[in-house]
């Protein structure tokens, strides 16, 4: 009896190899050869000069060091910039409406609509939303004419720096809060209820409900959020690229880090963007690793 119920467990876990191994050969074959193959091109060079092939000659570390001593710095300031201005009123409103809407005792009337209606721009193509605020705002555009009707001067949006960078800010929010909402709401909804009912009876008021439980036990979720976002930040490409016309304008003070690295793909320059790809890899590590420890700092596991 125990030597067939042990082959029926061999059996089990035979089977669950095999089926998570499509995964692993669409991993390795999309993730993992590619990963290798950027790491090894980034140690040469390799460009197309007119209609001359260049390379791949072995230079070592010179891609890195070309990359590291030129603009790097400026570009990622403005990622983290731009990707902050939009980051930090979406969590602020994912929460108070995934507090809202997952709070039984309120109750809200058509709240399915609202969720619906708050996802929508997730659903909406980058390009087709930077298309629209390109038309919005530009100097001729229907804002400035709401502006110039009211007697105000026409605003320079697209041509100004904060005025690129809060546009920039304002779409992602628009893209992404109500997906953020979703995964607050469900992390809310997991928490045991018996702890809110507590909480009531001890006379505690909202906000303290919302320090002492919700968030202390919504840290996994937040943190998630966080870090998922911020390497969604970082890969900041589609709507500044469209909004700026790829330039980065004005003065490429909205040019990320991912628009310099289309360039260098555009130029054919596959060892400066090997590198490139390589370092951002590394800083996207690093600042998850130190996300996550501060964030987890005196929990216990």
């Amino acid at each position: 009896m125990a030597a067939q119920r042990k082959s029926k467990v061999v059996n089990y876990t035979k089977w669950g190899y095999i089926f998570l191994l499509p995964f692993f050969l669409v991993y390795t074959v999309f993730s993992l050869v590619p990963l290798f193959n950027t790491v090894y091109r980034s140690f040469f060079e390799m460009y197309v000069d007119g209609l001359m092939q260049i390379g791949p000659n072995f230079v070592g570390l010179q891609n890195y060091i070309t990359v590291l001593s030129g603009d790097l710095p400026k570009y990622f300031l403005n990622t983290m910039i731009m990707w902050v201005i939009g980051f930090i009123p979406q969590i602020l409103v994912s929460l108070l409406l995934g507090v809202w809407f997952a709070d039984t005792q309120i109750r809200l009337k058509g709240e399915q609509v609202f969720k619906t209606v708050i996802y929508l721009p997730n659903l909406i193509m980058a390009a087709t939303f930077s298309m629209l605020f390109y038309s919005l705002f530009s100097t001729s555009g229907p804002v400035n004419g709401l502006i110039t009707t009211f007697g105000g001067e026409p605003i320079k949006f697209l041509e100004t720096v904060w005025g690129v960078r809060g546009l920039v800010g304002l779409m992602n929010f628009l893209m992404w809060f109500g997906n953020t909402t979703i995964m607050l709401m469900a992390g809310i909804m997991g928490i045991d209820t018996s702890l809110f009912e507590a909480a009531n009876v001890d006379g505690a008021s909202s906000m303290q409900v919302f320090t002492k439980i919700t968030m202390p036990l919504l840290k996994p979720i937040f943190i998630y959020v966080f870090i998922t976002s911020m390497i969604g930040g970082l890969q900041m490409f589609d709507v500044p690229q469209i909004l700026t016309n790829g330039i980065g304008n004005p003065d490429r003070n909205s040019m990320t880090m991912i628009m310099w690295l289309n360039n260098f793909l555009y130029s054919k320059d596959y060892g400066r963007s090997g590198a490139l790809s390589v370092i951002l890899f590394i800083i996207t590590g690093i600042l998850s690793f130190i996300v996550f420890r501060l964030n987890t700092r005196g929990d216990e596991y």
